[in-house]
């Protein structure tokens, strides 16, 4: 009871800081975003995603702003992905006639309005229908023009034309606009030639276009178009170069740290305070054994020898919490809590004890550990976003688990695709966001907690 009303003054002293307050708060939107991240990505769902590659995310745009972007480009609407298929509107198909084998001529009209201020950041067109099935592809502007894009025949059940990368028709396309207005003011790519007015300064043209398709299939209803208009901006968080969202490892990476840095610090922590209050109250051969343990332990490179282990083992992120505690557990905490636990063991309360008989052990686990736990919360909190951080730089430098998504990871990907020269700078920026905003939250709720338990801090 006498433990609970502690807590609890505690818990009340710490709300009136408000930097407590604020870091509370800051460590309550990361609970929720945790727990967010958790319902969605039941299991090892979040992983599946993750390590899917590009083909699971063909329909994404890549390397997409987040939809935030657009508050630092006022007074601009950055395009959007726009999907047309059989199950959209602006999907139109007639058949026309059966040809003399049994064949049919199919019309197919895929519409959509644009009005976004910039041009795309790529055009695919994906086919299904029956080997041997041919098409012709035209693009009809908003202002009525019409050109001929190309051909396509069907070797297999489904097809993916990328017409961003056809370098053919890019070349054909440039050729009849300069034929048309000249040498343009811009660098004349398919996406700013299928979606700019016929003017040498570009512009890009609103209102509905078409891709037409003309052509013949065997079996129409195993035919479909998907026409996929990729944007610029996409989701909370953007894409990375493999088109996976980057919100599916923001999100997830959330409870992965939060459960890395509080797990090694309260076991690191917890060990230590054991550790040292033994060492402190049994004294002699023991004490001096832990101590030059302890001694040997702050000398050792700990950072080279976990990089070293994780160079030569692919280690799961489990798998390298366990070694960072290991080498952690005889760390500089063992020396200040043994200082404590040899002053609390000449306590009045402590000769009492052994005097009505109370065991060693008891008097180690039950007298003396509560009374020394209390003042090691402020280091237990304020070590965390240690933790975090190193987990963080693990996997920056390729060395942590290669299958979770991570904050850590995403800086990796960011970092070996030259996500800053390119100006991708999100892809860098939100990571880096979430690590600050877990630092700042522990360190405000530590600080505070020490003033609280630490009298000499409190009386400043």
């Amino acid at each position: 009871m006498n433990r609970s009303r502690v807590t609890g003054g505690i818990f009340k002293e710490l709300l009136q800081y408000k930097s407590a307050l604020v870091g509370l708060v800051l460590l309550m939107f990361l609970l929720i975003i945790s727990t967010y991240a958790i319902f969605i990505y039941p299991g090892s769902k979040a992983v599946v995603y993750w390590r899917a590659g590009e083909n699971m995310w063909i329909k994404n745009p890549k390397n997409a702003l987040p939809e935030w972007w657009e508050l630092f480009t006022p007074g601009k609407t950055l395009p959007r992905t726009i999907e047309i298929n059989p199950n959209t509107k602006g999907y139109a198909m007639e058949t026309l006639k059966t040809t003399n084998d049994g064949g049919y001529l199919i019309n197919l009209s895929l519409s959509f309005n644009y009005e976004y201020d910039e041009e795309p950041s790529a055009i695919n067109v994906f086919v299904n229908g029956t080997p041997g099935d041919n098409f012709a592809l035209f693009w009809v502007y908003p202002d009525g023009r019409k050109i001929f894009l190309t051909n396509l025949t069907l070797t297999t059940e489904s097809t993916n034309y990328y017409l961003s990368q056809d370098i053919a028709l890019n070349t054909r396309l440039e050729m009849d606009l300069y034929k048309q207005i000249g040498k343009p003011e811009y660098s004349p790519t398919i996406e700013k030639i299928l979606f700019g007015t016929l003017s040498r300064e570009f512009k890009v043209q609103k209102g509905m276009f078409k891709l037409l398709v003309q052509g013949y299939v065997k079996d129409p209803k195993k035919t479909s178009f998907d026409l996929v208009v990729y944007g610029k901006v996409y989701g909370i968080a953007g894409t990375d170069h493999l088109r996976r969202p980057l919100e599916i490892a923001i999100l997830y990476g959330t409870p992965i740290a939060l459960a890395f840095g509080l797990t090694a610090s309260v076991l690191i922590s917890v060990i230590e305070l054991v550790i040292g209050v033994i060492s402190g109250y049994f004294g002699g051969a023991l004490d001096t054994i832990i101590q030059r343990i302890t001694e040997i332990y702050m000398i050792i490179p700990f950072l080279n020898i976990v990089i070293l282990i994780s160079v030569f083992y692919k280690l799961d992120l489990w798998t390298l919490l366990g070694i960072i505690i290991i080498l952690s557990i005889f760390g500089s905490g063992i020396k200040s809590t043994r200082a404590m636990a040899l002053q609390i063991k000449e306590l009045p309360y402590v000769e009492a004890a052994k005097a009505y008989g109370a065991s060693d052990w008891r008097i180690v686990f039950i007298y003396m550990i509560p009374k020394i736990l209390p003042t090691l919360v402020p280091s237990i909190v304020l070590s965390v976003p240690g933790f975090v951080f190193l987990e963080a730089a693990l996997s920056l430098l390729g060395l942590g688990d290669p299958l979770l998504p991570t904050w850590g990871k995403v800086l990796s990907d960011a970092e070996s695709q030259g996500a800053l020269y390119k100006g991708l700078y999100y892809w860098v920026l939100e990571p880096s966001f979430m690590l600050i905003l877990t630092s700042i939250s522990f360190t405000l709720i530590g600080f505070a907690l020490d003033r609280i338990v630490n009298p000499r801090l409190k009386e400043m």
